[in-house]
């Protein structure tokens, strides 16, 4: 019999729906019922691609014997934290100042006031590898909660003190004064640091697991670009190169998985993200911008066109996610065996393709292959007598026959959640390699999945959503959707000069600031000032697999202020800024996104204004022209369709077109050239 999460819609939430559990959703229900019953609450909090939650669900929450004694003891609740992270985000913080570490599925006890007083990640069904069974935790839990209140409460009042402390404090105690350098040396300390934890074998930095970090590899050539710093770009370079041919990439119908379990990027967990391949591509476009090589061109466009081929909603925005698992198992749908292969491509292409990806009898994962590109297929190509377009080639079409038989098998599981933040870093991925790679087909799909952000996830007050499932879109925009999308918006205004979309981006930085930054702590936010009043009101400054709201809000404000040249705007980001030096400085890691906006700010400002004839195909030329080299501090400007639009870009003043049509106007710290109308000179002038 279904319980109350029938009714839901959330992907996750409904994988639990016929769980014996008396599963409740986040809300003012479930505090109710357990101060009624005075009863602690079970906080249940995990994904849908997550293959550890759909493990714990099998052993425990379909369990009856579990859930009978979850169910008379707690008031349950299911969170999934895509649809809110500002609820995970507490509760993960509580459990990390617990036990030391977090993860999802992620398990915690509240008081009916929701203070947090035990918690835990994954527990398995009986004792093992020094971990208690779910079972022997639930009956210590509901032990303590009715002998020994005092202690409980006591508990949840320490925690409660120190998730308040963290949501305000203020790293200030750094050796060697290094929160009082100037924002150059800051950055150059950071560079070094991250140079200092890079794998120079495998690329990434650190030890096994490994995470792909877009946005530290996209602070490393913004710093290399500003600087000029050798090592920089290779590490960013090495690494992209390594990740592009491990098993973490799905080489047959592109796209990346979310991290290495190994430190060689063969062994992926297998969900595939809309947020990492929306980040990943961007920092492939970047890096092709840099270096101008064909292969890495190719991963961006396949891992663009992965996420238009399978996570595309047909109206224009994202899908949250596809599975792990299959047929309950993890990774099926992606690997192979060598019969399987041969079976498809035959004998002869068969043996090739297996060389190529290193596919054998005994197998990389447990017992069957991931495909990845151990050899380099110059040298491959030299040992089989191929010219090396000729071996490509051939793989290519390998592929193709593979991946279409693959798309045969039973599927993972695609979650439909469209959510804010992730689709508006997809939006601004678009717009950016639209621009640069001269793909209008791009800039389309960035246009649609702008509009269906602008126009479905809206309250009736005009205010964003953070998450619109089967066309319903209840729960508040929190600071990470506010900021990305304005930043998609300034990316395809930029992409496109179309007025059209600068209006709603100026209208999200007036937002991020009135209800999100919060003067007297000089600090951002995560969640409203007008939102649900959690018993914290959630900050995180830091990135995790996705950029902070704070650092978005920063760059938001950075981009608009000085194309608005609103100096307001650009004061509070350069304080938000200051405010987090001391942590930049102790944990650059942690700040890839926020050292990007500082690189940016610290180079030289680039303006290109661009005058013309919307439709004349020469305006069209130079506008493409002004995206194809990489210059972090570019500012992209000019008349588009409908003319200059309700907001007035102070830049445009003064600059008209040529007796002979359309121009460009280079503006370096707001000194302005001669006019350009050759495209080719208009990109040697930007330094391509």
């Amino acid at each position: 019999m279904a319980n109350r999460l029938a009714e839901e819609t959330s992907p996750y939430l409904l994988q639990h729906a016929d769980n014996p559990v008396d599963w409740h959703s986040w809300g003012k229900a479930a505090f109710a019922l357990a101060r009624e019953a005075d009863r602690p609450l079970l906080l249940s909090i995990g994904y849908s691609a997550c293959h550890w939650c759909h493990v714990m669900e099998r052993e425990s929450f379909a369990d009856p014997a579990t859930a009978a004694a979850v169910n008379a003891s707690f008031v349950p609740v299911k969170v999934d934290r895509e649809e809110r992270p500002d609820v995970d985000q507490i509760y993960m913080r509580a459990v990390q100042a617990m036990t030391g570490h977090g993860g999802w599925p992620l398990t915690v006890f509240l008081t009916p006031e929701g203070a947090p007083f035990y918690g835990g990640t994954y527990f398995p069904p009986e004792p093992r590898q020094g971990m208690p069974s779910f079972r022997e935790v639930l009956s210590a839990v509901a032990h303590a909660w009715e002998t020994n209140r005092a202690r409980v409460d006591e508990s949840a009042e320490q925690i409660l003190e120190a998730l308040r402390r963290s949501a305000t404090q203020r790293i200030d105690d750094v050796e060697d004064g290094a929160a009082e350098e100037s924002d150059e040396r800051l950055a150059a300390r950071a560079a070094l640091a991250v140079a200092r934890s890079f794998d120079p074998v495998h690329g990434g930095f650190g030890s096994a697991p490994k995470f792909p970090q877009p946005m530290l590899l996209g602070f490393l050539l913004r710093h290399h670009h500003r600087t000029g710093e050798p090592q920089a770009l290779a590490i960013a370079l090495h690494t992209l190169r390594r990740m592009a041919g491990g098993g973490m990439r799905d080489h047959l119908a592109g796209g990346f998985h979310r991290y290495s379990v190994d430190a060689r990027w063969l062994v992926p967990h297998f969900e595939k993200m809309l947020y990492d391949n929306a980040l990943l591509a961007r920092a492939y476009l970047e890096a092709w911008q840099v270096a101008g090589s064909d292969d890495l061109r190719a991963v961006c466009e396949s891992t663009i066109d992965y996420v238009l081929g399978d996570l595309r909603h047909e109206g224009g925005a994202f899908f949250a996610a596809r599975d792990a698992d299959s047929e309950g198992v993890e990774g099926r749908f992606y690997v192979w065996t060598p019969g399987e292969v041969d079976q498809v491509l035959g004998d002869e292409e068969g043996a090739l393709f297996r060389r190529a990806y290193d596919v054998s009898a005994a197998g990389n994962f447990e017992g069957s292959n991931i495909l990845h590109l151990p050899h380099d297929l110059e040298a491959l190509a030299r040992s089989e007598g191929l010219e090396p377009e000729a071996l490509e080639d051939r793989l290519a079409r390998a592929r193709t026959r593979l991946s279409a038989v693959r798309s045969g098998r039973p599927e993972p599981l695609r979650d439909r959640k469209v959510i804010a933040s992730w689709s508006a870093l997809m939006v601004r991925t678009l717009a950016e390699a639209g621009g640069a790679l001269g793909r209008r087909d791009y800039v389309d799909r960035a246009r649609d999945g702008a509009r269906f952000l602008l126009e479905r996830l809206r309250s009736p007050d005009g205010r964003l959503r953070h998450v619109w499932t089967e066309g319903v879109a209840t729960i508040p925009a929190l600071l990470e959707d506010v900021a990305a999308l304005g930043n998609a918006l300034l990316s395809l205004y930029e992409a496109t000069l179309e007025p059209e979309w600068l209006s709603p981006a100026a209208e999200l930085a007036e937002d991020a600031l009135a209800r999100f930054w919060d003067p007297s702590e000089e600090a951002f936010f995560d969640a409203p000032s007008d939102g649900e009043a959690l018993v914290v009101r959630p900050r995180e400054s830091t990135d995790n697999a996705t950029p902070a709201g704070n650092s978005l809000a920063v760059e938001l404000l950075l981009r608009a202020g000085r194309l608005l040249e609103r100096e307001e705007w650009r004061a509070v980001a350069a304080g938000a800024i200051r405010r987090e030096a001391a942590g930049i400085a102790r944990w650059p890691s942690a700040f890839g996104h926020l050292l990007s906006a500082l690189e940016a700010e610290l180079a030289v400002p680039l303006d290109v204004v661009i005058v013309g004839e919307p439709d004349d195909a020469r305006t069209a030329a130079l506008l493409a022209a002004a995206h194809r080299p990489f210059a972090p501090a570019r500012l992209v400007a000019g008349t588009g369709p409908g003319g200059s639009g309700a907001l007035v870009v102070p830049l445009l003043e003064g600059k008209k077109p040529t007796s002979t049509g359309p121009a460009a106007y280079v503006c370096r710290a707001r000194v302005c050239g001669l006019p350009i109308t050759d495209p080719e000179r208009l990109v040697q002038e930007l330094g391509g």
